[in-house]
């Protein structure tokens, strides 16, 4: 596949630099609008408005849906008033609205100054939903029928506004006050008599989610549901729009970012990687790393309470680091087991109960294991005596049952405050759970090595 994409870059390229411009149109019209995005991602700013100006206009409304933000941006600017206004008219209606929405004002007036009004009538429309919710990634363009069309009306209908729709497989049926009253597939009509009425050959048994439903939601309906298309209403069960698969797919792979960035301590980001800059980069990262930095002074100040205890036994030095990548371990497998069922809805705040016997049950479990591997190899690869080996052993098992009650209680406990899980992950699991590794190691050794402390 890549040796495709690589030889159609050149041919592209080729064209461009001789000119030869009804070859490139040619070529372009028969390629992926995906794929023609993802070569123009590759290309400078003058090939990139070259290539828009000589699509057919349908053809270059589909390629901007799949551009990234800022070669958008570029492209729209360098359009004129007239044209940049006819382009957003070809969009689907939600894929114009998300490039409006991160648009500066400047440009956004400009658009829509030369949009129809229907076109901003519908991005107004939706721009009015809060961030990640249904209403937000929904478009309101589908095939709406009603009970008493015939099947024949309805495949009628499908062939006057299909192509202007965001899918016609589906189609939904409203009554007069448009409440959704049922829908009706592609399939069935193709297969019905065209003298059937759609009242009697729809789907009564419709899913649906509200405007203000969370998106991480609606994706879990998808799932759950295999659905390829969801209809959306208001809180009055007024159809307004409907979410596609794609949208799902768009929004999963945000949301697992966005999971992995916050459970590595980092402030989340919209855009790609290669797109961020030094300085942002800097500035997502760093908060977190400063809050955990000084989130270690506990552990100093721990070490610095028992530093005549230290002195007493140098020796308990060594395992320090051990003890506490162990524990910090044990807390992040419990804790991204725990992140993962929270947001796959396995769990939730009522099963703490549950939750706590089964990681008290496993922490014994790995906790024993590590102890007695642990007691050895102090014992007889570090070589010191029994009653360290000990120190360290018992120190491993109780820190493990710690860290993993930790490790499942965090998350939880920020889900119960309304924050996102991902929060509590290794790096803050890891801090608290050093402190406490710490807090045991010398609570245990000071009485077990009593005499010699």
């Amino acid at each position: 596949m890549r040796d495709f994409m690589d030889e159609q870059m050149e041919m592209i390229s080729t064209f461009l630099e001789k000119k030869q411009y009804t070859n490139l149109r040619q070529a372009l019209t028969e390629m992926n609008e995906a794929d023609i995005a993802a070569m123009l991602s590759g290309m400078d700013e003058e090939q990139v408005k070259t290539v828009f100006r000589i699509l057919p206009k349908d053809l270059a409304a589909d390629i901007f849906s799949y551009m990234e933000l800022e070669q958008q941006q570029m492209v729209i600017t360098s359009l004129s008033d007239r044209d940049a206004g006819h382009l957003i008219d070809r969009l689907q209606a939600d894929d114009a609205a998300d490039f409006i929405d991160e648009m500066p004002a400047n440009i956004v007036k400009k658009i829509l100054a030369n949009a129809s009004p229907d076109t901003r009538r519908d991005i107004n429309q939706l721009l009015q939903y809060p961030d990640d919710s249904a209403g937000s990634i929904m478009t309101v363009e589908y095939v709406e029928l009603k009970e008493n069309n015939t099947v024949a009306g309805a495949l009628d209908c499908i062939r006057k506004i299909g192509l202007d729709s965001e899918t016609s497989n589906i189609c939904y049926v409203l009554d007069p006050s448009r409440f959704l009253v049922g829908t009706v597939t592609l399939r069935r009509l193709v297969i019905s008599d065209p003298k059937a009425f759609i009242e009697d050959i729809m789907d009564t048994h419709v899913i649906s989610v509200n405007t203000l439903t969370d998106q991480e939601a609606v994706a879990r309906q998808f799932q759950k549901y295999d659905l390829t298309a969801m209809p959306v209403v208001d809180n009055e069960n007024r159809m307004v729009g409907i979410v596609t698969v794609d949208d799902i797919v768009d929004i999963l792979q945000e949301e697992t970012t966005e999971d992995i960035e916050k459970m590595a301590a980092i402030v989340p980001t919209d855009k790609p990687y290669m797109k961020t800059g030094v300085v942002e980069t800097f500035g997502k990262r760093i908060p977190w790393l400063m809050l955990l930095m000084v989130s270690a002074t506990f552990t100093s100040k721990i070490m610095a309470t028992f530093e005549t205890a230290l002195a007493a036994c140098a020796s308990l030095s060594f395992f320090i680091p051990m003890l506490m990548d162990t524990g910090g371990n044990a807390g992040g497998q419990a804790s991204v087991s725990i992140i993962r069922a929270l947001s796959l809805d396995e769990v939730e705040p009522g099963n703490v109960p549950k939750i706590i016997w089964k990681e008290i049950r496993v922490a014994l479990l790995c906790g024993v294991c590590l102890a007695v591997v642990g007691f050895f190899k102090v014992w007889l690869y570090d070589r010191v005596g029994t009653q360290v080996a000990f120190v360290v052993s018992v120190t491993m098992l109780a820190t493990v049952c710690c860290a993993k009650m930790v490790g499942c209680l965090l998350p939880i406990g920020a889900k119960k405050l309304g924050f996102d899980p991902a929060v509590m992950a290794s790096p803050f699991i890891t801090t608290i759970v050093d402190a406490i590794s710490l807090l045991l190691y010398f609570q245990i050794a000071s009485h077990i090595l009593a005499g010699a402390l």
